[in-house]
């Protein structure tokens, strides 16, 4: 009888975890914002600021990088360049080769003086690469895992970090949406090597990137890091405005949705998303709709036949109807699995980084993003985009009417786990 019991509470509790685990929490964002101003007034940029915490600074120089062999080259050398500090936060970290590149450079580094500190999430990572971290432990790096099973964070393992941070000696910063594995090498050349970008960034709002590091890294180990050798004096480095900020469901957990909402509500002109996992809410789909109803071109590009996660383009496709009544033009790109994670509005405001276009990163992740005010950033982000564009296939709104009734009842299933997605 007492065996029975202790069964019985044994799984209770293990039920009430979960659950508590699966809920997203209060969602204190319940309306979206009015349309008081365009992206360009000055308005915006002081309800960007003041909102989301962060202030736009002046002076930055922010450079695009495409697939593998344009992300990867630029961040290895500036580790294996790197003097005083290497802060580095990624969801996804696996053995292969460019893990071990990684590593290595990570624990020469480490070797010759440099004060080495990565984050890794529990999950992107525990399973990929227990030998490398033993190998950065080893040669003096300081790892940590996020979130890592325990007693302590048995009411946060939904909460991970998808963050994709490297800040070097505190002035030059990479962030993206590519994670450190074997699909993220090459250049997108056939369906094992993905699509994405990332960027290379100098100038004031270096700090800032960092600020979003140390503000996980002391949740995470009750250390705090700071002195010259990580957030030393930042001269301008280009004409860009930039502003870095951080959401998480411990503190500002509705930024990055709210973020969005603004941009799209301020939006005039045209509005160009690329989004690895596209399963919004009624209150984006509602934003997107009236800019769409306004006049605004509105275009959506995201995976195709080739996706990691097949349950979230389930999700999304289940939420296209609206959109695509509206004249919202979605596209799938063809070739291979299409990770980017970057939205430009008006040909002038760009916003790259971690944060998809779903509830897993409004409310349930710790995301990061940059939002930049450039025209030339903007215009060289929508050459990209038409590029992208010329691979990928429109879907049409009597095509997705015409979904085959299996698939219709897959989405219907599917669409009730979207608050996970």
């Amino acid at each position: 009888m007492l065996s029975v019991i202790l069964i019985t509470a044994l799984l209770s509790t293990a039920v009430t975890l979960v659950m508590l685990n699966l809920m997203s929490g209060v969602h204190r964002l319940l309306h979206r914002p009015r349309r008081l101003y365009t992206l360009r007034d000055g308005d915006f940029r002081r309800a960007m600021g003041v909102l989301l915490g962060p202030a736009i600074l002046p002076g930055n120089e922010v450079v695009t990088l495409t697939n593998g062999d344009g992300i990867f080259p630029p961040m290895l050398a500036a580790i294996r360049a790197a003097r005083h500090s290497i802060c580095f936060e990624t969801f996804i970290y696996w053995s292969g080769q460019i893990g071990e590149e990684f590593a290595r450079a990570l624990a020469e580094a480490a070797r010759r003086g440099v004060k080495v500190h990565v984050l890794f999430d529990w999950v992107g990572t525990r399973r990929r690469a227990p030998l490398l971290l033993k190998e950065l432990r080893a040669s003096g790096v300081q790892v940590q895992l996020y979130h890592e099973l325990s007693w302590l964070y048995l009411l946060r393992m939904n909460n991970r970090t998808h963050r994709k941070l490297l800040i070097v000696d505190g002035v030059l910063g990479f962030t993206g949406g590519a994670g450190i594995a074997p699909q993220w090498q090459g250049n997108a050349q056939d369906p094992q090597h993905w699509r994405d970008t990332h960027f290379q960034v100098r100038g004031p709002v270096v700090a800032q990137m960092q600020a979003v590091f140390l503000d996980n890294w002391i949740k995470a180990t009750g250390n705090v890091l700071h002195g010259e050798q990580y957030l030393p004096p930042l001269e301008a480095a280009g004409e860009m405005d930039a502003q870095m900020f951080g959401s998480s469901p411990s503190g500002g957990s509705e930024n990055m949705q709210l973020m969005f909402l603004l941009a799209i509500t301020a939006a005039r002109r045209s509005i160009e998303i690329t989004s690895s996992y596209f399963v919004p809410d009624g209150m984006t789909i509602g934003a997107l709709v009236d800019a769409a109803n306004r006049g605004v071109v509105v275009r959506i590009l995201v995976p195709g036949h080739y996706n990691d996660v097949p349950l979230a383009r389930r999700a999304s496709r289940a939420r296209w109807g609206r959109l695509l009544r509206a004249g919202v033009a979605i596209f799938e790109y063809q070739p291979t699995m299409i990770h980017c994670k970057i939205a430009v509005i008006d040909g002038y405001w760009t916003t790259v980084g971690s944060a998809n276009f779903d509830n897993r990163s409004f409310r349930l992740n710790d995301e990061a993003n940059l939002n930049v005010f450039s025209d030339a950033l903007a215009e060289e982000q929508q050459r990209q985009f038409e590029q992208d564009l010329a691979l990928s296939r429109r879907v049409s709104l009597r095509a997705w009417r015409r979904r085959p009734p299996w698939e219709r009842l897959q989405e219907a299933v599917i669409v009730l786990l979207r608050s996970q997605l």
